[in-house]
């Protein structure tokens, strides 16, 4: 078992061994296979909810079937069903689900999840003012709004409290070295002002204010390009509880997305990375292939709008249909999509296991500790 030093992070009553949260990364990047190895090495494992139901993933569990019939439940929330319960049988570790607030069934979604009593319910991609929805008739699951601000924090925690009673069980900070839809402007994610390392002492600021008015301990959970575990330790003793972690766990062998993805990052280069302008109005960090060049050049075009997934598309006015190029992605048809990536995803150079990861990090952790710890030593002795 990898040691930590006691740096476990506390969510309510869930006492999550290991301060990582696995980013919940769509297509189907993670699923049930990467959530449950995730929690069983002690961190958080979370389920990517987008467009799941159109990944074919046969629906096999008759009560789920029969629940969607009943309900006229869509694929989406009925193989999300069946995932969660898979996961939860895999591993008796914290589990996740990240819910992006602009797809057009976010609140059933949310309700989906809660019903089948997932620990965590991670959300954003927007700002989740009407989450607690999902918890009125039932549930103990924790939820935790995704942010890219403090402003963002005290609007969702002012809006909580005003409607539902509800304070935010925890946020999770994504700075702009984030792979997939960032909540940065273009200007924004190259200004030092708005990186990580900035934002932190800021949303920190806001968390301790909430958490005087209501009394509720609020842990802040931070990622966007967090790669080693000296990063780790770095983020942590800027005040954060815990990190979330996305890239390096893609290029894992229980990372649920075709071995082609995985070799996409293994190949990649730093000048590979690019900010495109995304379908959904957002700009996203991703690995520039043939396919999203000739987009950008006006030779893709959806005919119509297949799925209707995302609420702020621009349908058939945009340049490719976004759900489709990411399954095409995640099942291996690469050059019909293209994979999101984190700032620091050229750094990766192998596949490993998930339990090889955690070791790694922890080493690094634990040695960026351990210099610290003797630094503070020398000036104190110096003094």
């Amino acid at each position: 078992m990898v040691d930590w030093h006691g740096k476990s992070l506390k969510i309510g009553e869930l006492n999550i061994r290991v301060p990582i949260v696995q980013g919940g990364m769509g297509i189907g990047i993670s699923g049930k296979k990467l959530a449950a190895a995730v929690a069983d090495q002690g961190g958080v494992g979370v389920i990517s909810s987008v467009a799941i139901g159109h990944l074919g993933i046969p629906l096999i569990d008759e009560e789920v079937a029969a629940l969607a019939k009943e309900r006229k439940e869509s694929r989406n929330i009925s193989v999300l069903r069946q995932e969660i319960r898979a996961a939860k049988k895999m591993t008796t570790g914290v589990l996740g689900v990240n819910i992006m607030v602009a797809i057009t069934e976010f609140a059933q979604t949310a309700k989906a999840a809660v019903e089948e009593g997932i620990d965590i319910i991670f959300a954003g991609a927007g700002l989740p003012l009407d989450l607690p929805e999902s918890l009125k008739d039932e549930g103990k699951t924790k939820l935790v709004p995704i942010i890219s601000s403090a402003k963002a924090a005290a609007l969702i925690a002012k809006r909580w409290m005003k409607k539902y009673q509800y304070i935010p069980d925890a946020f999770v900070l994504e700075g702009p070295a984030a792979g997939g839809h960032l909540g940065f402007s273009k200007e924004q994610i190259e200004d030092p002002k708005f990186q990580l390392e900035s934002l932190i002492p800021e949303v920190l600021k806001e968390i301790r204010r909430i958490e005087e008015e209501t009394g509720k301990e609020i842990p802040l959970i931070a990622g966007g390009g967090v790669f080693t575990g000296e990063d780790i330790h770095r983020i942590m003793a800027l005040g954060a509880s815990a990190v979330q972690i996305g890239t390096r766990f893609v290029v894992t062998e229980e990372c649920d997305a075709d071995i082609s993805f995985k070799e996409t990052y293994i190949n990649c280069t730093q000048d590979d990375i690019a900010i495109i302008e995304s379908p959904v109005g957002l700009p996203g960090r991703a690995f520039m292939n043939k396919f999203l060049s000739q987009a950008k050049e006006g030779e893709q075009h959806p005919k119509s709008c297949p799925r209707h997934c995302i609420t702020n598309c621009a349908g058939k006015e945009a340049p490719y249909c976004i759900s489709s190029a990411l399954i095409n992605a995640c099942i291996g048809k690469q050059d019909q999509g293209f994979a999101f990536i984190g700032a620091n995803g050229w750094r990766v150079k192998e596949i490993t296991t998930v339990k090889k990861l955690f070791e790694e990090l922890s080493a690094e952790f634990n040695k960026a500790m351990s210099e610290s710890s003797q630094s503070k030593r020398i000036v104190s002795t110096n003094l």
